[in-house]
């Protein structure tokens, strides 16, 4: 792993989050009746939890494109995408089998089929994951070494 590879994979992470925020906030902003139904983790509307988790993403993702820090970049992705997987992990606890409704009624609009969305939702979570952590670890070993 090197610098341009990582700094590749920031810039890919920010756009990825940078879609999915616009994506809650184009669903939030419609009139399906989903939106006023509790989310069964948060308890508080689908449309709040799309503005909420939405702003994070949108947060995360212009650090990830501006600032000059990649560790501040690559530690936000993972405690992002550590959530993601920890709020993924909590509905399999509650028993909600359900497709995951990240991307808000958008795909219904794009013809996207839900369990097609969810698959491609956990698809890029896996990569957030992998991605941040690996990239956290490599500078890390690169701090260490430099250090002795």
């Amino acid at each position: 792993m090197n610098s341009k590879a990582i700094c590749i994979f920031i810039y890919i992470a920010g756009t990825m989050l940078f879609i999915t925020a616009v994506a809650k906030f184009v669903s939030s902003a419609g009139s399906a009746r989903i939106l006023q139904n509790p989310d069964p983790i948060l308890g508080i509307s689908f449309r709040h939890v799309f503005w909420i988790v939405g702003a994070f993403e949108l947060f995360v993702a212009l650090v990830c494109f501006f600032s000059k820090q990649i560790s501040l970049g690559a530690g936000l992705v993972a405690w992002l995408s550590t959530s993601f997987l920890f709020y993924r992990l909590g509905l399999v606890l509650i028993g909600y089998h359900r497709p995951c409704s990240c991307l808000g009624n958008l795909t219904d609009a794009l013809h996207i089929p839900p369990q097609a969305a969810d698959t491609a939702m956990k698809i890029i979570l896996a990569y957030l994951l992998i991605g941040s952590y690996a990239t956290l670890f490599w500078l890390w070993r690169q701090k260490r070494r430099l250090g002795d």
